[in-house]
């Protein structure tokens, strides 16, 4: 069995749990919630096991009897288990005391306490570009954001290496696979959410194809903000049988439940005076290389232009390199007590791809380039930004593919993505 890998979200657990009575960690399928919260748990309750789903549902209080740290994994299948912990928390649990595990939210209807002041979420995502061992990520986020970052650095990484590791996934147990024995397995954890997953969380999916249509158009939707109706024309195009509008939200609403779903919301900033903002989220699927597989184009067709996406300018593979950023970005600026949006007005005008906004409403404006170079037009977006919200904007940065970090004469970042870390 292979050595456990620290992940980033090791560190926050390392500040937390001596603390915090109960942590869930929640996140889509794969991406080791498992194998994390199995690092730090004494006693194991695996609900997905029919015998220990059974006993637990015969006496919820059997999670209070054993020796800490208590690990639930997949406790929303006896969401009672929730409550329970809860109240144990409520009668003075230690520090330490439960560490759940969850794929999916509870289904709508099924009433359980918010644990709101009790329980503390973390989301996991699949690994970031930093945690794949690939490269040596020598730029911090978090200095970024505290404005001590020092922008320098060398990468060895080229576009063809970002394409593979776009396609090789961030899902633990999917990287060491063969490329067709990964693209079985990505096709295969689709058909799972669809005909188990989906079910199973009182979804009836009545037609399994139409659903796969579906993702399909969100993934070629990926890093922009088409509406849905767009989406479902996309999926349905020359069909005159559409699944209808409701039956579509009903998909998205549970898809994001189990975490398959991961938009960027739009960044509405406080006491600026930016107005007339879209409101919009950002499409992005949990992987980027579940997102390519569901399109139908591997690296040879990726680095030639190919691939279908929605009608905006740039490339697929362009798209797809955004979304591996900005899954990475995510995790470093969570991590940094910040949180992440992307900017668009309304007339779609001004742009900026991310904008992450940590304590103090300090901001840190990002855009992403596939290309190695960065002229005056890809910056134009983020001096405009500084102009309107000033000394509040800590950073402006480019993220690439190129071989250099380095600051622009106007004070630009310029950072591959192979050296950006937490």
């Amino acid at each position: 069995m292979a050595a456990y890998r620290r992940r980033i979200i090791d560190g926050l657990l390392d500040d937390y749990l001596p603390h915090l009575p109960a942590i869930a960690l929640e996140g889509a399928k794969g991406v080791g919630k498992t194998a994390t919260a199995s690092e730090r748990a004494a006693s194991v309750i695996r609900l997905d096991d029919p015998y220990q789903r059974e006993t637990l549902e015969a006496d919820v209080n059997l999670v209070t009897t054993l020796e800490p740290t208590v690990m639930i994994d997949e406790w929303q299948i006896v969401p009672a288990v929730w409550d329970r912990v809860r109240r144990s928390v409520d009668d003075g649990a230690a520090g330490g005391r439960y560490l759940l595990t969850g794929s999916a939210a509870v289904p709508p209807g099924t009433r359980i306490h918010s644990g709101a002041g009790r329980i503390v979420s973390l989301k996991m995502r699949p690994l970031t570009f930093a945690e794949r061992g690939v490269t040596d990520a020598v730029i911090s986020f978090a200095h970024i954001l505290d404005g001590t970052a020092e922008i320098t650095g060398q990468s060895t990484f080229r576009l063809p290496d970002y394409t593979e590791e776009i396609l090789r996934s961030g899902l633990p147990g999917l990287r060491d696979y063969s490329m067709r024995a990964r693209n079985v397995q990505l096709d295969s954890y689709v058909n799972q959410m669809i005909e188990r997953e989906l079910p199973e969380n009182g979804v009836e999916v009545r037609r399994p194809g139409a659903l796969r249509s579906w993702l399909a158009a969100y993934a070629a939707a990926t890093s922009t903000d088409a509406s849905y109706s767009a989406i479902l024309d996309a999926a349905t195009a020359g069909e005159s049988d559409k699944p209808s509008r409701q039956t579509v939200q009903v998909y998205r609403e549970h898809l994001s439940r189990l975490y398959i779903l991961d938009q960027v919301p739009a960044w509405t900033p406080a006491f600026t005076p930016l107005t007339r903002l879209t409101k919009a989220p950002k499409h992005h699927l949990v992987d980027p290389a579940l997102a390519a597989r569901l399109v139908g184009v591997d690296a040879a067709g990726l680095l030639a232009g190919e691939g279908r996406r929605s009608s905006v300018a740039g490339t697929w593979l362009g798209a797809l390199f955004e979304s591996l950023v900005t899954q990475s970005v995510r995790v470093y600026a969570e991590t940094a007590d910040a949180r992440v949006g992307h900017l668009r007005t309304r007339n779609t005008e001004r742009e900026v791809d991310l904008i992450v906004e940590g304590p103090g409403m300090r901001v840190v404006a990002i855009e992403v380039k596939l290309s190695g170079s960065v002229d005056d037009k890809d910056v134009r977006h983020l001096n405009w930004l500084r102009s309107q919200i000033g000394d509040r904007l800590v950073d402006r940065i480019v993220i690439n593919t190129g071989p250099f970090a380095y600051r622009r004469p106007d004070g630009v970042a310029v950072i591959p993505l192979a050296l950006l870390g937490p």
